[in-house]
């Protein structure tokens, strides 16, 4: 729907990112578009998402915003490199926080995918391109299937304009499934499968709860994604509380020891 352009604000003497319709808009659609695009991201105040500073027509009638700069790498790009599951989990939750303060703004993306996701040279994580976000609560019917392949959630392709906000869980789930090392913990790859399931229903109800679930697993906390056998429960427990249990064997052990050699 448009083109990003890298230039300099003269004004404030900084540069900035400039977002432009490539074409002219002859029926105006694509034009009310970006200008909706511009809106929601004025609206949308959070450290994980681009601001805006600016927005206005051309001279030849195209539409404009203009944005921060970001200067860094793609999300897809950056997990071509090696990272740890740690360092990817907690990239993964700074995006579902973004994600979820524009739900609680009334506002779902709708594509979501790692190429929309930048990284930034100071270590900012921001969810980029809002072009096809849609206001939940707009009386204005949008039966336009909108999204990426592959991270489209099935409803985005049927009842487009029944989408809500758990069509960013899916999409969130598949971003969550490319970011997890092979082979994947279970509870993980669980909690990634609940999250991309066919069914709106059958998922996550909010980014906050995919969100909570994942920081479960990270600190060794039992997920709901996921029935634990009884051997993964406790090796999960003896993971999380090693040193402890360790100090009370060794304790019991010296125990032993000393009423043996007593005994002796």
């Amino acid at each position: 729907m448009g083109v990003v352009y890298a230039a300099f604000d003269r004004v404030l003497s900084r540069a900035v990112a400039v977002k432009v319709l490539d074409f002219v808009d002859v029926s105006g659609e694509a034009g009310r578009r970006l200008q909706g695009e511009a809106r929601i991201l004025g609206r949308l105040e959070h450290p994980g998402i681009v601001p805006v500073h600016d927005a206005g027509t051309l001279p030849d009638g195209r539409v404009f915003y203009v944005m921060k700069l970001v200067r860094g790498e793609r999300l897809d790009v950056a997990l071509d490199t090696a990272r740890s599951l740690a360092e990817r989990l907690e990239l993964f939750l700074r995006i579902c926080n973004a994600v979820s303060f524009a739900h609680a703004q009334g506002i779902v993306h709708r594509d979501l995918k790692p190429e929309n996701v930048m990284l930034g040279r100071f270590g900012e994580v921001l969810v980029m391109d809002w072009g096809v976000a849609k206001e939940m609560a707009s009386p204005v019917v949008d039966h336009a299937v909108v999204g990426t392949p592959g991270f489209m959630a099935p409803e985005q392709t049927r009842h487009a304009a029944s989408v809500d906000a758990r069509a960013d869980v899916f999409a969130l789930g598949v971003i969550l499934g490319a970011m997890m090392s092979s082979p994947a913990p279970k509870a993980l790859a669980a909690i990634a499968t609940c999250a991309r399931a066919d069914v709106p229903g059958q998922r996550y109800d909010s980014v906050q709860a995919l969100a909570a679930d994942v920081v479960a697993f990270r600190e060794g906390a039992p997920v709901s994604a996921y029935r634990e056998r009884i051997m993964e429960r406790l090796a999960r427990v003896y993971g999380r509380y090693r040193a402890p249990i360790l100090l009370v064997l060794a304790y019991m052990v010296m125990r032993v020891v000393l009423l043996l050699w007593m005994r002796a």
